[in-house]
């Protein structure tokens, strides 16, 4: 062909393809939209969706309707709403699922036997008796129940007193309410010229526990200005009230601090500035978007990020409170106390975890104020389930997840629905779990992306925000993950501050604290009696057989079985075996027991001291890991009962380990994990959720004959003889095909602001 006319053809090509490309443009042209599926599971033939799950479902709005009307109408007595209850008034706390017990749900689930009746569990506060008391109530049958029994000496052994009781929103208005109108009045001066008071620029955060000893319902209210991020603007102004009185006129200050001094009460805070004796630290007045704990972008928004889509719609399906994905099926659920958990947990078709739980969440912290050096929270007493808020799509979980709603009913006669509250999504975390590459003899590479499973919900109680994630690995690992985000707590900055935490802005005092985690883990492998095995190593010193003048330092395998609860309690700092696992009565392949391994990551600060008079209410505290026998009177390590009265524990988990024995039983793991925070000045505006991430993995330990994840079709292998770019071949390289298409983006929305009357329950 003439050079002359080879050009004059490639350039005709050339412009017939722009034209091409302009006309698609033009036309608006784009990939076509990604299937959204159906929600169907990728079958591996282990396990179908049925409806049995349903016997841990949580309480539908209806029943809980329907269970309050019962009471109204049974218990004799007049109920007000909680949500205008005095103290002196009788109230429904809250209602939730009575879990019916492990033997009747497995007789269900495993030997075809009748489903357990559904009952519901009623929390009353009797105010308005000449003995004032807490009383529990099993309720039932759902959904029309016809009974209801008192189970609360059953439960507790005796009636639960009324101090006990955790604050009501009405009661956290009523402190503020004292404050404003009873006593802010005696020292007008001093509010005025202090803090510039207007009756609106001044919040309050209580703190607990509410005293020194059992009875006592005495509370610090620290003041913040109330801005936007009020948690990092002290004004240095706490009051101590004794809030005990069921008749609110007979409340009293019993203490005042400002700014290092303490005084008797207002009228001598008022006093005493009159004639100049008071140190005034005058905060300057912060902006109502609280200026430097402001969370408004400090820059302006640029490209959007990474997003995470599914080309062929999600590779998992939801049925009712059922998870199916490949080899993997759970059901789950939100304790309005506890919050998330999970149930029998099964991986190619077999159980290994009855039940996967949060229990109690500590935060004790550190400071030179009154308020914060007394602070022991103990964050199931605010509802850990009820503070999981609707989550953003594209912050909090990838914007493509499923979303699914959480229900409760506490302080109302009605139930709330926080919209949105638990995401559900797969990941691919960009990690293989597995691959190598030879090229010694034969030349080829084997590997698999790291796709996996995640259940979270995220619960704001207060100032911290949670993140719960439960994760489910291809190798057949469950992982459970805690990330801690918010704003710190502070106290106002004086004197000798910094002994106790870290002084972050002109008056605020980030104070040193720690935080704790309790799980509740019943594992079963290969059934419900299992015993605890360790393995460990150590260094011999051993002869060469080969040169016996010579010594080789060998390690070898040291095995124990821990054959009591006292031996299986291991405490916060004490070293612990390296390799610790639940052992089945069966075996492997090879001969081994088969098991599955926790194995733990944290770095908690230390415990509560054990001559602490609250100690015992923290008691699971004291141990990173503890064994126990099963026993359906100890189902929770901790009481949402313990934070107003943690002198006399309604629940004391130490009580648990009393050295029975724990070989061939049905046994649950207790665990303990948390982190020290030292607060820096890269908390403010919030604490960042890098680095701030603890939990624990349970590990398959010879459970199979070889690694599950071999059976995952997500493997990818290839030889140097094959052609790795053939979709028969490498399922990667079909990526063009399969995934060349745009994500179905919903429009954004978010619910997190419908219902503010529902915020009370968590404030502190």
């Amino acid at each position: 062909m003439d050079l002359k006319v080879a050009s004059i053809f490639l350039a005709v090509s050339a412009a017939i393809n722009l034209i091409l490309v302009a006309l698609l443009l033009g036309r608006g042209w784009r990939p076509a939209t990604c299937g959204t599926g159906s929600q169907q599971a990728q079958e591996t033939g282990h396990r179908a969706q049925n409806d049995q799950s349903l016997v841990f479902a949580d309480l539908t709005p209806g029943e809980m309707v329907q269970v309050v009307r019962y009471l109204r109408e049974n218990l004799g007595v007049p109920l007000v709403d909680a949500s205008r209850a005095n103290p002196s008034d009788n109230c429904i706390y809250y209602i939730s699922l009575q879990l019916p017990t492990k033997a009747e749900v497995l007789r269900f689930l495993d030997r075809g036997g009748v489903r357990p009746s559904r009952q519901a569990l009623a929390v009353v506060f009797f105010g308005n008796q000449p003995e004032p008391n807490i009383t529990e109530y099993l309720v039932g049958p759902l959904p029309k129940p016809t009974y209801h029994r008192d189970i609360t000496a059953l439960k507790y052994g005796g009636k639960l007193p009324y101090n006990r009781r955790p604050l009501l929103g009405t009661e956290f208005g009523q402190i503020d309410a004292f404050l404003r109108r009873v006593e802010y009045p005696k020292a007008p001066s001093f509010m005025s010229q202090v803090f510039d008071y207007d009756g609106a620029n001044l919040a309050t955060q209580t703190v607990a526990p509410r005293g020194f000893e059992s009875g006592d319902r005495k509370t610090w209210a620290v003041h913040f200005q109330n801005v936007s991020g009020l948690y990092v603007h002290p004004v240095g102004l706490e009051v101590l009230i004794d809030h005990g009185s069921l008749n609110i006129s007979q409340w009293k200050v019993l203490k005042v601090f400002y700014n290092g001094q303490y005084f008797e009460g207002m009228v001598q805070l008022e006093s005493e500035f009159k004639q100049g004796h008071v140190k005034v630290d005058k905060v300057r007045k912060a902006p109502l978007d609280g200026g430097y704990s402001s969370l408004k972008p400090r820059v302006p928004h640029q490209h959007v990020g990474p997003l995470q889509y599914e080309p062929r719609g999600p590779r998992y399906s939801i049925r009712s409170n059922q998870v199916v994905f490949q080899a993997w099926s759970f059901a789950f659920g939100m304790d309005v106390n506890t919050g998330p958990r999970l149930f029998d947990i099964r991986f190619r078709g077999q159980r290994i975890v009855y039940e996967l739980s949060l229990q109690e969440a500590s935060a004790i912290y550190s400071s030179n104020n009154p308020g914060g050096m007394t602070i022991r929270y103990l964050d199931a007493s605010y509802g850990i389930g009820r503070a999981a808020f609707s989550l953003v799509p594209g912050v909090d979980c990838p914007y493509l997840a499923t979303y699914l709603d959480s229900s409760y009913l506490t302080e109302s006669f009605v139930p709330q629905t926080n919209k949105n509250s638990i995401c559900i999504f797969e990941a691919n975390l960009e990690v293989p779990v597995r691959r190598h590459y030879n090229n010694r003899h034969t030349r080829y590479y084997g590997g698999l992306a790291s796709s996996v499973l995640v259940f979270r919900t995220i619960s704001a109680v207060s100032n911290y925000d949670y993140i719960w994630d439960f994760i489910f690995h291809s190798s057949g690992a469950v992982e459970v993950k805690v990330q801690a985000t918010g704003y710190i707590s502070s106290s106002f900055f004086f004197g000798n501050g910094t002994h106790f935490g870290s002084r972050v802005e002109e008056h605020t005092l980030g104070t040193m604290h720690s935080h704790a985690l309790s799980f509740k883990v019943d594992l079963d492998i290969g059934g419900s009696k299992n015993s605890l095995v360790t393995h460990d190593m150590v260094f011999e010193n051993v002869q060469a057989p080969w040169s016996p003048e010579h010594q080789i330092e060998r390690p070898r395998l040291v095995k124990q079985v821990l054959d009591r609860e006292d031996k299986a309690a291991f405490r916060l700092n004490s070293e612990m075996p390296r390799y610790i696992y639940f052992a089945a009565n069966s075996e492997n392949k090879w001969g081994h027991e088969r098991g599955y391994r926790i194995q733990m990551i944290s770095f908690p600060g230390d415990h509560l001291p054990e001559t602490s008079t609250m100690e015992r209410a923290f008691s699971w505290g004291r141990y990173k890991l503890a064994v126990t026998k099963r026993k359906e009177e100890e189902p929770t390590s901790s009481s949402i009962y313990n934070q107003n009265d943690p002198w006399t524990p309604t629940v004391a988990f130490a009580d648990f380990i009393n050295n029975e024995t724990i070989v061939n039983e049905d046994l649950v793991a207790w665990i303990t994990t948390g982190f020290l925070h030292i607060p820096h000045a890269e908390d403010i505006p919030n604490t960042v959720t890098v680095g701030n991430t603890v939990g624990f993995f349970l590990r398959p330990y010879n459970y199979y004959d070889e690694d599950p994840s071999i059976f995952s079709p997500d493997s990818v292998f290839f030889t140097s003889k094959q052609d790795s770019r053939s979709c028969e071949v490498n399922p990667i390289a079909c990526l063009s095909k399969v995934a060349s298409c745009l994500p179905n983006i919903p429009p954004f929305t978010y619910n997190g602001f419908q219902n503010p009357t529902r915020l009370w329950g968590v404030r502190r």
